[in-house]
């Protein structure tokens, strides 16, 4: 269970405060795959982030009753002067995982070849993504946050990053944001609209998408 109490954040830039939640109480089940649905600026990003614990409230709290992924779509808090097994190594430590496990697991999953013992300065974009996905995968969290991603890399390895993505979500939640609503509806059953601040939960996924679809069509 994920719970929103009075949940207040706001994006400041050139002296504009814009509420991003706005006072919100919600609570999100356990047990069901959940599309985060809202138009662009509004802040689903930054949901995420703060759902993962990477950012902070203004103001409220965010109760957190299981394991959390970092939004599998960021890439960012990579220590770049570590290598790809250093930094598999730290995040080891810090979610009580088998350390040895995990390090054999990604270097496996991602491919980098002797990259994986290189600084992660030295990787390309689609190098990192490869290390963020292949360590997504190697903790088995209860809610997976997806930001616009789900498979990376080449044809054979997005095949390889979809077939375990699939296989995690048989055993966890998914709380996605995507674009795409075709990828909305295969991976989640009920959906979330944020909009103006507020957040309002839809137990069907279709529903979520009819309301994010007219408030689109309100602001055109």
């Amino acid at each position: 269970m994920i719970r929103l109490v009075d949940a207040t954040k706001y994006a400041r830039a050139k002296g504009i405060k814009k509420p991003i939640l706005d006072g919100v109480s919600l609570t999100i089940p356990r047990g069901r795959s959940i599309g985060l649905l809202g138009r662009n600026g509004a802040g689903k990003t930054t949901l995420l982030s703060l759902i993962a614990g990477t950012l902070g409230l203004d103001s409220g709290k965010i109760i957190r009753q299981g394991l959390i992924s970092w939004p599998l779509g960021f890439q960012g808090s990579f220590q770049p002067s570590l290598s790809g097994e250093q930094n598999v190594r730290f995040v080891a430590r810090i979610y009580g995982v088998d350390t040895q496990e995990l390090i054999e697991y990604v270097e496996d999953f991602a491919e980098l070849g002797a990259f994986f013992r290189a600084p992660v300065s030295t990787y390309s974009s689609g190098m990192k993504a490869r290390l963020a996905f292949g360590l997504s995968m190697g903790v088995n969290f209860d809610y997976y946050l997806v930001d616009e991603i789900t498979a990376v890399g080449d044809t054979n390895f997005k095949k390889k990053c979809k077939m375990v993505f699939d296989t995690r979500l048989q055993y966890s939640d998914v709380i996605m944001v995507s674009h795409s609503t075709a990828t909305i509806r295969e991976y989640c059953d009920c959906g979330i609209v944020l909009e103006h601040g507020k957040l309002m939960f839809y137990e069907a996924v279709n529903d979520a998408i009819e309301v994010h679809n007219r408030n689109m069509k309100e602001s055109a």
